[in-house]
């Protein structure tokens, strides 16, 4: 369709319906109303339905047709997906996985507006239904010569005034209530987005980080691991607005997923 031809489909919807969707400003190029991007939500959901229909019939002649669209953290990304979508394409290769990588707070939102099917969420998460993965030890990472290094295992008291480098991507939630319960200030002296640069930083001297395990693939080697004391866990989990609603091919993704990791 052509852009003129999108503009007068959307000026259409927005006389019958009464309401302004797109707002056209200069700076900022064409933003999206609230009133807008509710009348999305609904409109996602009816190409959701439309899209359900497809597979159902598909099905019933043999086939599986459809698109999954997952959204997930990149720490997460990275430990499941890549073989969880060479598995699910070796054995569906006529469904269309389509992946959404951001914050954790972004995958929420995603799913709430009906962006993403499904996605890999941090527990607890009370506005989805969840379908538990794993449990994810967290650990406290730090260079070699820092002198919380002669300690079997790390208090979170002991971190009370030490720069912490505090790793985006699902990583926030269970740190800030670590210190919150504890009671002690968190020092967050530099925000980033990912694991390497995380290790690249520590291993320069300039903090400490707060890492799930199954992150850490390979540390630098003046790099160390302590256990955190009390254990720190970050629970992981598949969710879905609503199972009973999921298209085939979202719980053919949620069957597939559960039997490869639970090997």
């Amino acid at each position: 369709m052509t852009q003129p031809a999108v503009s007068h489909a959307i000026s259409s919807i927005e006389s019958e319906l009464g309401v302004t969707i797109l707002i056209r400003d200069k700076r900022q190029g064409l933003l999206v109303t609230d009133v807008g991007n509710r009348i999305l939500v609904h409109i996602r959901e009816i190409l959701n339905g439309v899209e359900k229909i497809e597979q159902e019939v598909a099905m019933e002649k043999g086939h599986e047709v459809g698109t999954i669209r997952i959204g997930s953290f990149p720490s997460a990304s990275a430990h499941f997906l890549p073989k969880m979508i060479n598995h699910f394409k070796e054995k569906y290769p006529s469904l269309e996985v389509v992946l959404c990588e951001g914050t954790i707070k972004e995958v929420e939102d995603w799913l709430i507006s009906r962006v993403v099917d499904i996605g890999i969420v941090i527990l607890p998460n009370k506005e989805m239904e969840i379908v538990p993965l794993t449990k994810g030890k967290m650990v406290a990472i730090l260079r070699e010569d820092h002198p919380l290094c002669k300690k079997d295992s790390i208090t979170i008291r002991d971190l009370e005034n030490e720069p912490i480098i505090l790793c985006k991507g699902g990583y926030e939630p269970p740190i800030i209530d670590m210190f919150k319960q504890a009671n002690v200030p968190l020092r967050a002296e530099y925000v980033i987005s990912t694991v390497t640069t995380a290790l690249n930083m520590i291993q320069e001297g300039l903090g400490i980080a707060i890492l799930a395990e199954l992150s850490l693939t390979n540390l630098p080697q003046n790099v160390q691991t302590r256990e955190l004391e009390p254990q720190v866990w970050r629970e992981i989990a598949l969710a879905v607005p609503s199972l009973k609603d999921s298209s085939i091919a979202v719980q053919l993704f949620i069957e597939e997923f559960q039997a490869l990791f639970a090997e």
